[in-house]
């Protein structure tokens, strides 16, 4: 199957060798996404929340690239640092989508990329 990589301008550039998203046929697999800004490329803050109201920034424009929008998305991947910031995530995350919710996994890891205090990854129609 043909794999296609969506890349945005909207988007600071990858800190590694991988694609913003990759559609191969009806299927479009995002990569984690972290709060960092476009302009600079850094992380926004240190605070959770505004890390993760990027977060989903980053994530609606690689979905606008794709054609796609959050109401076609249908898991998801979230990477917490810290698990006591797992009601801060959860309200956030919950003003951003629709019922029925997408399918979601969370878990807490011992490190993010630059630091990041979450990462969120996407999977969608």
């Amino acid at each position: 199957m043909l794999r296609e990589a969506i890349v945005s301008q909207q988007l600071a550039p990858p800190i590694g060798p991988f694609a913003a998203a990759v559609r191969v046929a009806e299927l479009l697999s995002i990569s984690g996404q972290i709060g960092a800004a476009r302009a600079s490329g850094m992380l926004i803050a240190a605070d959770v929340t505004a890390q993760i109201e990027q977060v989903f920034v980053n994530i609606r424009a690689v979905l606008r690239a794709a054609g796609k929008t959050l109401a076609e998305v249908v898991r998801g991947g979230v990477y917490l640092r810290d698990r006591n910031d797992f009601a801060r995530m959860n309200a956030v995350y919950a003003r951003q989508f629709d019922a029925p919710y997408p399918a979601r996994t969370t878990v807490a890891v011992a490190a993010l990329p630059m630091g990041a205090a979450v990462e969120i990854d996407r999977g969608a129609r």
